[in-house]
């Protein structure tokens, strides 16, 4: 029995034994790395510091570090701002100076508006001019749109040149031609846009003239000769009627530096036109260029109008200028045009447009005979640097050709 029991106290003992050398190894076995902690979104960041801006690209959204109270103390919360817009830079041209522009413009003119003085070569190189002859010679100068009386003029002066010559080489019928349409047109007229008044600052011009012939884009260019030559400008929008019009000289006005008034939509043009001479005035230009509303000449209330514009202008100065913008290819009904403005208000010089293409030279001839004043621009094109002065030789030159 005694050892029955010894025997089981012995198997206990070896067994504990046993047991603490696995619990003891298990122990000394090294503990795998805990899991990352989760980050604490609640904490502020480092920097930047409260009130102070986040450094972002130019691009991205501004951020701002703004405190809010709440229960468990102030936390910052990132407030995002719309990236600010960086307005577009205009760059500002410099302008093609008057004389080459001349150059450039005397090669086209000579390109669309020989076929006058070809014609007329061509009729004058006859053996025999009989009165057939002269008769062809007069629907030539009146297709050409010369106008009846400055025709026969023409015409009458070239029977008593031709009959004095007696024998007709080309080069003296070319030299007769060119003397005799020379005359007509008027090498003496003064063509000069005034713009430079003696006793004050600025010179004040205005521009008028029907829907279509292109008044705003000519203010527009005739910036740009004032510029190139020098001179401060600013522009009027008083044409308020046309929604894109004060637009669009204001584009105008911007590719050269110039400074453009202008009025709410269907607002008073001769509000308008005021307040660009006051600024001009204030500021100091040399030259105020104000762009009309285009009319119809038949609209005696729209001519009206026009009539209260030059009077408000006044108030400040008399006008310099007022340039009739006719387009070269309207042919008689440009001379209507032009007479019904010439009543409204006193016409000092011309703007020819579109004097390219299917225009016809004599308007020139016909247009200063009805007005009795001079054309002083041309527009050969539709390039920004397209409007030149008008010259009578070279604009002659170009009608007979080479």
């Amino acid at each position: 029995m005694e050892t029955v029991i010894l025997a089981v106290v012995i198997a206990v003992v070896v067994l504990g034994a046993l047991g603490g050398l696995i619990v003891g190894s298990r122990r000394r076995k090294p503990l795998p790395p805990p899991p990352p902690k989760a980050p604490d979104i609640t904490a502020p960041p480092a920097e930047p510091h409260v009130g102070e801006e986040a450094e972002t690209p130019r691009d991205e959204p501004r951020r701002t570090i703004e405190e809010v109270d709440l229960p468990g103390g102030p936390a910052p919360v990132v407030v995002e701002e719309p990236p600010v817009a960086e307005a577009p830079e205009i760059e500002i041209e410099v302008p093609e100076p008057t004389e080459g522009r001349l150059v450039r413009l005397r090669a086209r003119l000579s390109r669309s508006q020989n076929a006058l003085g070809k014609g007329l070569l061509t009729l004058l190189s006859r053996e025999h001019l009989d009165e057939d002859t002269w008769e062809e010679i007069e629907d030539t100068l009146l297709t050409a749109d010369v106008g009846v009386q400055p025709t026969q003029e023409l015409v009458e002066r070239l029977r008593e040149r031709v009959k004095v010559l007696g024998t007709r080489t080309p080069e003296e019928l070319r030299g007769l031609l060119r003397e005799e349409l020379l005359k007509l047109v008027g090498p003496d007229l003064d063509r000069t846009v005034k713009t430079e008044p003696e006793d004050r600052k600025p010179g004040i011009v205005m521009i008028v003239g029907v829907n279509g012939t292109g008044k705003t884009t000519t203010t527009g260019k005739l910036a740009r000769v004032l510029v190139a030559d020098g001179r401060s400008v600013v522009l009027g929008a008083a044409d308020t009627f046309r929604a894109a019009a004060a637009d669009q000289l204001q584009t105008w006005g911007e590719r050269v530096g110039a400074h453009t008034v202008r009025g709410p939509e269907a607002g008073d043009p001769a509000s308008v036109a005021f307040d660009a001479v006051k600024e001009g005035k204030e500021m100091g230009v040399d030259v105020v260029l104000i762009d009309t509303a285009g009319r119809l000449h038949t609209k005696t209330g729209l001519m009206d109008e026009l009539g209260k514009v030059k009077r408000v202008v006044e108030k400040h100065a008399p006008l310099d200028e007022v340039l009739l913008v006719l387009d070269a290819t309207t042919g008689q009904n440009g001379l209507v045009q032009a007479r019904v403005f010439a009543e409204v208000v006193d016409i000092t010089g011309i703007v020819l447009t579109k004097l390219d293409g299917t225009a016809k030279g004599g308007i020139v001839v016909a247009v200063q005979r009805e007005l009795g004043v001079p054309v002083k621009l041309v527009g050969l094109g539709e390039g920004a640097d397209d409007l030149a002065p008008f010259e009578p030789e070279a604009f002659v030159d170009a009608l007979i050709g080479d």
